[in-house]
């Protein structure tokens, strides 16, 4: 039995369309921990989340830190929603 997501709209997704989404959603998210990883040097914020971010002295390092950890969060809402 299929479950196609039906969402407030109205519309449905295909398998191979909900397929497709996922697959960018993970190559966000790829991206995302790549740019935090390089921003923040090391790999600290994945345990102790935002607040590693206010430890950076380089503000240029803090702004693209807060985009990507930004868009880190709206990919795991997302992915949280659609499985």
């Amino acid at each position: 039995m299929y479950y196609w997501p039906v969402f407030p709209s109205g519309c449905l997704m295909s398998v191979v369309q909900i397929k497709n989404l996922n697959r960018r959603l993970e190559n966000l998210a790829h991206e995302a921990i790549h740019e935090l990883d390089k921003a923040c040097g090391n790999e600290l914020w994945r345990s102790i989340g935002f607040d590693a971010f206010d430890g950076l002295v380089d503000s240029e390092r803090r702004a693209i830190a807060n985009y990507y950890y930004g868009q880190w969060q709206t990919v795991r809402e997302l992915q949280e929603t659609l499985s």
